[in-house]
């Protein structure tokens, strides 16, 4: 089934997303604030580009969102030029950007008014998997919503799934990142502590990655890690931005995020030493540093 979308948000998600969209068949419009990255993704893909939000959503039955954070999604949603300016009634808005689930609730409740639908549908899977198309998606919103889009995610999506009424899909992502961001600290501290006992850091990760302690981080990260290199993935930036969401979610909810606190602050360190763009995994570099600074 041919179906018309807009793809609004081309960063390195984005635009292989809305490439595979267009790859399976769709008739694919899409916009981005740098217009030169839209006019450059419709000549590789042989789609169209859009210079407003409203007119990439003007008669789509689909409308996807990748942007950066809360202020940027409302930034293309509102307005006389946003997506709800030209969005019709009918049409399904899928929003894949990891933002609060305040500002989830907040669209949902102003696309009902026009009679349009709405999914807050994060992702998980990183650059890789939005290349490859087997990224996994966590959705919040109503069953019948989901149904429609499901088919049409799969374009890019391995695994989607609905967790419930619309927010939960965001509080799925938080969860998501609160368990990435312990399982890198271990996977770091275990790594500094093999270099400091003396172990060579392939045998270990070898052999202990065959049991309980394997995880994708250590599959996928440890051979960079142990490296010194730190350009393979999602940016501290926005670890801190997505960890942030999820502190300010749990001051209201009562849950204790003790650990993730803590490593929050460790970002902010890797930060300090000019990581800003390092990926998650460079948790490492400021155990190096530290270790470096005692000497």
């Amino acid at each position: 089934m041919s179906v018309k979308v807009a793809f609004i948000g081309l960063g390195v998600m984005g635009y292989p997303m809305a490439g595979h969209l267009q790859k399976a068949g769709h008739q694919v419009t899409v916009y981005n604030r740098t217009t030169s990255k839209a006019e450059k993704w419709a000549e590789e893909y042989a789609g169209n580009f859009a210079v407003t939000p409203k007119d990439a959503a003007t008669d789509c039955d689909f409308v996807f969102m990748c942007v950066g954070n809360d202020d940027d999604l409302r930034s293309v949603v509102y307005g006389e030029s946003g997506v709800l300016a030209g969005v019709k009634p009918g049409a399904v808005i899928i929003d894949h950007t990891t933002t609060s689930a305040k500002v989830a609730r907040e669209i949902a409740q102003e696309a009902k008014k026009l009679k349009v639908e709405f999914l807050d549908a994060p992702v998980s899977g990183g650059q890789a998997g939005a290349e490859n198309g087997v990224l996994t998606v966590m959705v919040g919103g109503d069953e019948s919503t989901f149904a429609k889009a499901q088919p049409i995610m799969a374009a890019f999506a391995r695994f989607s799934q609905l967790i419930g009424e619309v927010g939960a899909g965001q509080l799925c992502k938080m969860v998501n990142q609160i368990c990435i961001a312990g399982v890198v600290q271990g996977l770091a501290e275990g790594l500094h502590f093999a270099k400091k006992a003396g172990l060579d850091g392939e045998k270990v990760i070898e052999t202990i990655a065959k049991g309980a302690a394997g995880s994708w981080q250590m599959e996928n990260r440890y051979k960079t890690m142990l490296a010194g290199e730190y350009d393979f993935g999602f940016a501290v930036d926005w670890m801190r931005k997505d960890l942030g969401i999820a502190l300010d979610e749990s001051r209201s909810n009562g849950a204790n995020l003790a650990l993730t606190a803590l490593v929050d602050q460790y970002y902010a360190d890797v930060q300090a030493l000019g990581g800003n763009r390092f990926d998650t995994s460079s948790l490492l570099a400021r155990l190096d540093a530290i270790h470096d600074k005692s000497k």
